[in-house]
């Protein structure tokens, strides 16, 4: 143990045990530290990470990630459920789009008249009307059963094939699990089209 050179210090008592350095006195001389100094290595438990979770931790550790950040299902803004709400402008760079994927849509094929009604419980979809004749400057109405409707929600809708292009107005009023929709011939004659529409269900509030 090498010598360390302490000035001006009181004579200290001999030590108790051997947790206490001895100090030998020799009038302002060198004192020689007779115990060994140990130092344990500090013990760091390795955090706990509720959230969020980044990388691959095992045991939610963070010391055992692997990797870079993973992240499963990345919550932004306020998420309630499956829903997401932000208070900013959600924006789309690239070729983006903002819509729906496989699984969302569906098709249904109008029965007897274009008045009949029909139903599809999806947010977006196809619907097929039948071909019964519908006079020039008439409108017809029929009604969409669907459950992913509410109030004040908004229908998208383009005659996307049958009949000629921009012979047909669209329109429609949304209620609590349906919606009206409205198919006005705006030619002068008599149409039989096998027409179909395509519809996407946007949610809108008026307070």
């Amino acid at each position: 143990m090498p010598n360390i050179t302490i000035t001006g210090l009181p004579v200290a008592a001999a030590a108790a045990s051997t947790d206490v350095f001895p100090i030998v006195q020799n009038d302002n001389v060198t004192r020689q530290i007779t115990n060994a100094l140990i130092f344990t290595s500090p013990t760091i438990t390795s955090p706990t990470l509720i959230t969020p979770a980044l990388g691959t931790p095992a045991s939610g550790n963070l010391s055992n990630c692997t990797g870079g950040p993973v992240f499963t299902t990345p919550n932004i803004g306020i998420s309630t459920g499956t829903s997401l709400s932000t208070t900013g402008n959600q924006v789309i760079s690239g070729a983006g789009k903002q819509g729906y994927t496989t699984g969302s849509g569906g098709t249904v094929t109008q029965l007897t008249s274009k008045s009949t009604g029909v139903t599809l419980n999806k947010p977006t979809g196809q619907i097929t009307l039948n071909t019964a004749a519908l006079a020039g400057d008439t409108t017809v109405s029929f009604v969409l059963t669907n459950s992913v409707i509410e109030t004040n929600d908004i229908l998208i809708m383009n005659h996307i094939s049958g009949g000629v292009a921009g012979s047909y107005l669209l329109n429609a009023q949304a209620a609590a699990g349906s919606a009206t929709i409205n198919v006005r011939n705006v030619t002068t004659g008599s149409l039989s089209d096998l027409i179909v529409i395509a519809f996407a269900v946007i949610k809108s509030v008026i307070a």
